[in-house]
């Protein structure tokens, strides 16, 4: 394994007037597993960010400090030369970097199955945070869940779209617990002795029959006296609290790149924004104190997302949540807007339209992939972001195909099949949205290969039909090492894999060579910069890196 960061030397003297930039990459293969696995032998203290504090310091002490701030645009750390991101204790490539099945996407990180059919469920403990109605339960196999019922007037809805967003995110990358939709009957809980939960005031009370009775009357049932439940499946090892949102954790030597600058969480913006999943705040990520498998003597941190509920349009469900979305909770320029205005403004979320559909909220098709808002301006890397962090999850969400997306929704149990039909249609109108929106602010030239002195490569934005392909071509230029151009600039049209002809690699040292790529189009003209250099041990020249412009 190798080091976090990419193997990128900048060349800082002789390229002040090169017409490229001055990066540099190292004539190595790209880093594909991050090496941050190695043992913390030390148990991490528990993070305890009381939401309060949090959502204080997020929406108005923050919201202060980032306007006096110099703006400047800082690239996302974490990623390789080729501009992707490791595997590492953070995410792991999926359905980025292979084919998966329908299948495959309806399993997600399930493991033993759900705990339907194990009953009697015994509650263990009480649910110690968040709103929803729920408890701690081990089923008849002994193995734990976190447990929430559907709240009255929203049945389907919450565990619909928790459960859709959960498996999507494990799809692309991120970890998540185990999910699982079940039903059960009031008379299949037991309460195990001993067991407490807690009041308004967070005291501890007895958990007894009455208790849980009154907690499960804020349940709604259907017509076989059943509520429908989430159940998300004890993460293993050591729970020590949500990931700040900026910086690193001091007491894991591991975690050594600031969180407002990795890829992955800079990049979990669109996909939050493709699923609408609004509810983004510390607390819905959890830091796992673990036993490697490798080794049960050996400990490091791996970092999870959780608690999606929030998603596919769940916060619209009363008129005065129609902004979710589209404005934060307490948002400073819609305030100064309708201060102007005397409340006048024309505001888009106005006019949505609730589809009166059985488990399904305001999931709009049309939506500005730029413009999306979640509850609270508080998660710092969704600010620090930038478009080559919307670029590299764009390139990962588009590949989901409607046949597997069908598949997800079908799974969640719903019982009006004119809700899955809508939630798929959705889905797949706001990923064509979300790609093709980035795709023409940072290049989505991908696959580049070396052939003699031929770079071929795939343009994704006309592989899923996003662009016209008649209106589209390509300027090549070629740099040697000093960056200094190389021949005159050629044009190509596009032509399924697309290449672009010998072209003049530089014949001395290890043949450092650069070739711009603009591709030129009415949606907008991206930029991508591809460094080859020849093999070491094949001396044919080879991609060692790519930078997007």
């Amino acid at each position: 394994m190798i080091g976090q960061r990419p193997l990128i030397a900048i060349a800082l003297a002789g390229c002040a007037s090169s017409a490229v930039p001055g990066v540099r990459f190292a004539n190595a293969p790209p880093v594909q597993l991050v090496d941050d696995r190695r043992d913390v032998p030390k148990e991490p203290s528990k993070r305890k960010v009381p939401l309060i504090l949090y959502h204080l310091d997020g929406s108005f002490l923050r919201v202060i400090t980032r306007g006096l701030e110099v703006p400047r645009e800082r690239r996302a750390l974490g990623v390789n030369a080729f501009d992707e991101v490791p595997d590492s204790t953070w995410f792991t490539n999926r359905i980025g970097v292979r084919e998966m099945t329908p299948a495959e996407l309806v399993t997600g990180p399930a493991k033993i199955g759900n705990p339907e059919p194990h009953k009697p469920w015994t509650v263990i403990g009480g649910k110690t945070i968040g709103k929803a109605v729920g408890f701690t339960i081990k089923d008849a196999r002994g193995e734990k869940f976190q447990l929430k019922i559907e709240a009255v007037n929203q049945i389907e809805r919450e565990t619909t779209a928790g459960w859709i967003t959960n498996q999507l995110m494990w799809a692309v990358g991120y970890h998540v617990p185990e999910e699982y939709i079940a039903y059960f009957r009031a008379d299949e809980l037991v309460i195990a002795p001993g067991t407490v939960t807690k009041d308004l005031y967070g005291g501890k009370v007895p958990l007894d029959r009455a208790v849980l009775d009154r907690k499960l009357k804020q349940g709604e049932t259907d017509s076989q006296g059943r509520y429908r439940a989430s159940l998300s499946r004890l993460l293993e090892g050591k729970p020590i609290g949500g990931h700040p949102a900026e910086g690193t954790r001091e007491d894991d030597p591991n975690d050594k790149i600031a969180h407002d600058r990795r890829r992955d969480l800079r990049g979990y913006y669109t996909v939050s924004s493709w699923l609408d999943s609004v509810d983004i705040k510390e607390d819905n990520s959890l830091d796992m104190w673990v036993k490697d498998p490798q080794d049960s003597t050996r400990h490091y941190v791996k970092h999870y997302q959780l608690d999606f509920g929030k998603s596919l349009g769940f916060m619209t469900r009363s008129r005065s949540d129609l902004r979710s979305g589209y404005e934060y909770y307490i948002d400073y320029g819609s305030m100064f807007l309708s201060l102007i205005t005397l409340g006048l403004a024309d505001r888009k979320w106005e006019h949505r339209s609730n589809p009166a559909l059985r488990g399904v909220g305001v999931y709009d098709a049309k939506y500005d992939p730029a413009a999306w808002k979640p509850n609270t301006p508080a998660y710092v890397p969704f600010h620090t972001a930038d478009r080559f962090d919307k670029l590299w999850a764009s390139k990962i969400l588009i590949r989901f195909t409607r046949e597997q997306l069908r598949a997800v929704v079908e799974a969640a149990r719903l019982t009006d099949p004119r809700a899955v039909d809508f939630l798929v249609d959705t889905l797949v109108k706001r990923q064509r949205v979300t790609a093709a929106y980035w795709f023409a602010r940072a290049s989505p030239l991908d696959r580049f290969s070396v052939a003699g002195s031929t770079v071929c490569f795939d343009d994704l934005a006309l592989d899923f039909q996003l662009f016209s392909r008649s209106a589209t071509r390509y300027a090549v230029t070629t740099y040697d090492g000093r960056g200094h151009q190389v021949g005159a600039k050629v044009e190509l049209r596009p032509s399924g894999r697309t290449c672009t002809g010998p072209l003049a690699i530089t014949e001395t040292g290890d043949g450092y060579t650069m070739v711009r790529i603009e591709a030129l189009r009415p949606e907008g003209s991206t930029g991508i910069i591809v460094h080859l250099a020849r093999d070491p041990a094949t001396k044919a020249p080879r991609v060692i890196g790519l930078w997007r412009e």
